[in-house]
Parts: structure tokens; sequence; C-alpha cells
């Protein structure tokens, strides 16, 4: 049912856009059904900034105006989903590979909504692989350092680099993504320190502080949650 679940978030979602808002668009199969409900609701004004290329495709597609960080450097209300909700909203994202452009479009969102299904809420985060964004050039080198840093936190599985039937995973922006299958992360906001200190991370799945509430979807409808 988490297909009905994603569909019902989404749906919520739509529903805290006003006419005239600049939205931030999210990645993935929950922030598609936004997406999706957004466009039915016919708002005049609306500009939308996408976090992935897959999503301005879907946008487009759908007749919703596209705009960029650059020419909307401030955004209204971003709405994506999430590949875990821990405590006071603290999330792993980027599983579908788009965590860079995310982050920046959320850190420059008034407000950043959350959606997913009850499956994502977690008590410890961790489960699900943490991903991590490096340069393609000497990343087997970063993955070292990766590891070193998962080690100092008591993570002993080194980072994996992604890949595809087509070879490495590469982001829209070019880079490489690592998974780090974490079991539990202890201490997120040390561990996302000590990643972004890294030389050739470029960014992390660890948002920490950045959603202001989330929208989880039920069988029956959807429920709120704040930090």
């Amino acid at each position: 049912m988490s297909d009905l679940q994603k569909k019902n978030a989404g749906e919520a979602a739509a529903l805290r856009v006003e006419p005239g808002m600049v939205v931030g668009l999210g990645t993935g199969s929950t922030a598609a059904w936004f997406v999706k409900a957004l466009a039915a609701r016919n708002l005049t004004g609306l500009r939308c900034v996408p976090t992935s290329e897959a999503t301005a495709e879907l946008a487009r597609e759908l007749g919703l105006t596209l705009s960029t960080l650059e020419d909307t450097p401030r955004i209204d209300l971003t709405v994506d989903g999430a590949d875990e909700i821990g405590p006071g909203l603290a999330l792993i994202k980027g599983g579908g590979a788009a965590l860079l452009r995310e982050k920046l479009v959320w850190e420059a969102s008034a407000r950043c909504l959350c959606i997913a299904d009850s499956a994502k809420v977690v008590k410890t985060l961790g489960a699900f692989a943490l991903p991590i964004e490096v340069v393609a050039f000497g990343h087997k080198t970063t993955a070292n350092r990766i590891a070193d840093v998962l080690a100092d936190h008591d993570i002993a599985m080194p980072a994996r680099v992604r890949m595809a039937d087509r070879g490495l995973v590469r982001t829209d922006g070019g880079n490489l993504i690592y998974d780090a299958r974490c079991g539990v992360i202890h201490d997120p906001v040390r561990l996302a320190d000590d990643l972004k200190l890294i030389t050739g991370v470029v960014e992390h799945g660890l948002f920490l502080d950045l959603a202001d509430e989330a929208i989880v979807g039920t069988d029956t409808g959807s429920e709120t949650l704040s930090p």
C-alpha cells in the first residue's frame, strides 16, 4: 500500500501551495505524486524549481512553469521525499542520486516540507544506506577517507560506489554516489560535519535541521509530524 500512502502524502502537500509561490520540486516517487497533484490544482503565477532533470521533465510535461535557483534564489516552499525520517525530522535522502541539488534547493527555501509513506519513519537513522556524493576524479582515494571517517563512528562497512546496468551511477552534476551501510548512526550531526570535511566529498544525504514539517501518508489519508 506504499504507493497509496505516497499518493496521499503528495496530494496533501499540494494543498499547502498558494498562487504565486515559488515552489521547490523534489525528486523521487513520492515527490512525483506531489508534482502531479500540484499541476492538477492549476494555480496561477507558480514558478517551480526542480531538483533533478527527471523532475524537470515531469513538471514540464504537466505544464508547470519552471525556474532556476539563479533566477529565483528565494523559494517559498520546497516539497520533497525522504528515505528515512528520524527523530526531530532528521532525514536521510539521496536514494535517487539528487542529494546535492536537493540540498541546494532546500537551503534556499523559507519552508521545507518532507513527504513520505509510513515505512520511512524510523526511531534511529541508518538502516537505509547513507548516500555520499563525491567528485569522480580520484574517487577511490576519497572512498578510503570516507572509510576512515565511518570507522571513527563505529561503522565497519566501507561505503560502496553505486552501480547500475550501464556502469557507474552519475548524478545530474556528473558526480558519483557512494552508499554507506551504517546500520545505526549514533551521532548524525558529528557524522555530517566529518563527511563534509573530506576533500572530494561534494555532499552527503544527512538533511539535518532543514525539514519544518513532514506529511506521512497513510492508507486512509495522512498525518503531520513536527520536529
